[in-house]
Order: C-alpha cells, then structure tokens, then sequence
C-alpha cells in the first residue's frame, strides 16, 4: 500500500473529526459504566448501536475526504498512482461494508 506524504484529505476538518471521535471515545467509557454498573441488556445494546452509528458517520466522512482529495488528486496525475489509489478506496468501502 503507497500512500504520498501530503496532508490527508480531513485536514480542513480535523478539528471536527477530533471531536467527533473524543465524543465516541466519552460513549464508549460510558458503556464500560453500563455494564460496571449491572445496567440492563437492552439498555446496553442500544448505545452499543448508537457508537457504532457514531464510528461509521467519522468513516464515512474520512472516505468522502479521501475520494475528494487523495483519489481525485492521483486521478488527474493519472498512472498508476491512479489506479492505486482506486483500488484502496475500493477495498475500504469493503472493508466498512462487511463490518
């Protein structure tokens, strides 16, 4: 896997994306908590899907920047940095896909 030394494509929204994973980071100590705390099943699952939802919303974000920059960028370079950088965004798609 090759990946250029240029900023990432979040840059702009790094800020943004840092906050939205320390909010993730603070709902998952609050499910330790739950489960420390004996708290129902139900209860546990349902924030359990509400952080995932959570971490899916920073990957999907951190894909769109990608294909908007790193992706874009090597397109119109051409070559095979093109096709390399295609085939990366393809099996992360997979990869969010299957999880």
């Amino acid at each position: 896997m090759t990946h250029d030394h240029t900023a990432p494509g979040y840059s702009d929204d790094k800020v943004a994306v840092l906050k939205r994973l320390k909010r993730i980071e603070g709902q998952v100590r609050g499910l330790t908590r739950m489960v420390e705390d004996d708290t129902y099943c139900i209860d546990v699952l349902t924030q359990v899907s509400a952080t995932t939802k959570a971490l899916e919303a920073v990957a999907l974000k951190l894909l769109d920047e990608h294909l908007a920059h790193c992706v874009v960028n090597a397109a119109r370079a051409g070559g095979e940095e093109a096709d390399l950088k295609v085939k990366e965004a393809s099996d992360a798609i997979a990869r969010l896909v299957r999880s």
